[in-house]
């Protein structure tokens, strides 16, 4: 995984361009929306929730596979679908075991559609999950924002300051192509914040503003439209492990990985 490890970003973070190819990428955006229109899960209430159809958002919408959380923050599990399985979740398996920490893998994928011009304020995924998040990216290409969180203590302060693009630099541009795989954990992921600006356009993309630049699967082709990007319909396939899972679902179930 150093190979893919973002030198300028905070530790630890990695991208990979090329994580599946444009006709894996076409049959998962395809895959999505069959998705919308799949099965429910009956929770204990005995109401049947419709899971896996779209949840509009005043910026974006989403699904949650196999379902959503509960107040609780608790996951009633089932096996993820067929289509995750390949060729992402072997593909996830095969990096140097990433979620190998993880109490139960990889058991929760959260899909978000990106409009033109739609984002997300900074936010951080938080304790619910354990501490790794991979995001494939399908469709378009967008930016994400990563910035320092204000409440972290002056040793990781010092030590994303260090990683950061320059001195005192506290935040950073990760520019995510399609068909690519970012990865965060170790303190990028629980002392730092991200989000995606709600523009039409993403400028000033260099090598001197994108912490990811060297490990860009076409970077002639942001050169070529002067470090512009104009923003498409993206989705996002955010792959996680639920921390708190339902007993009666691993019962079922048993351990999904």
């Amino acid at each position: 995984m150093e190979a893919y490890l973002i030198p300028t970003a905070p530790s630890s973070m990695y991208y990979i361009s090329d994580f599946i190819t444009a006709e894996e990428e076409a049959f998962l955006i395809r895959s999505v929306g069959n998705a919308a229109a799949s099965f429910c899960i009956s929770y204990t209430d005995h109401a049947e929730i419709p899971s896996n159809r779209w949840v509009p958002l005043s910026h974006r919408r989403l699904q949650a596979l196999p379902s959503r959380l509960t107040a609780n923050n608790t996951l009633l599990p089932s096996p993820l679908p067929a289509w995750l399985e390949h060729p992402v979740l072997e593909r996830l398996k095969s990096l140097d075991g990433i979620f190998a920490d993880a109490p139960h893998g990889i058991n929760h994928c959260l899909i978000n559609e990106y409009l033109p011009g739609q984002g997300i304020m900074p936010h951080e995924d938080g304790g619910a999950y354990h501490p790794v998040v991979a995001t494939v990216s399908l469709g378009g290409s967008t930016v994400l924002e990563v910035s320092q969180k204000r409440a972290a203590d002056s040793e990781t302060a010092e030590a994303l300051k260090d990683s950061s693009s320059g001195a005192g630099t506290k935040t950073w541009r990760i520019l995510q192509e399609p068909c690519s795989l970012l990865i965060t954990c170790g303190s990028a992921y629980t002392e730092t914040l991200h989000g995606i600006a709600e523009v039409m356009e993403v400028v000033d993309l260099s090598e001197h503003t994108v912490a990811n630049w060297s490990l860009l699967g076409d970077r002639q082709h942001v050169v070529a439209q002067g470090g512009r990007s104009e923003r498409e319909t993206r989705i996002s396939l955010t792959l996680r492990d639920v921390k708190k899972v339902s007993g009666l679902g691993a019962k079922l179930f048993g351990k999904i990985r």
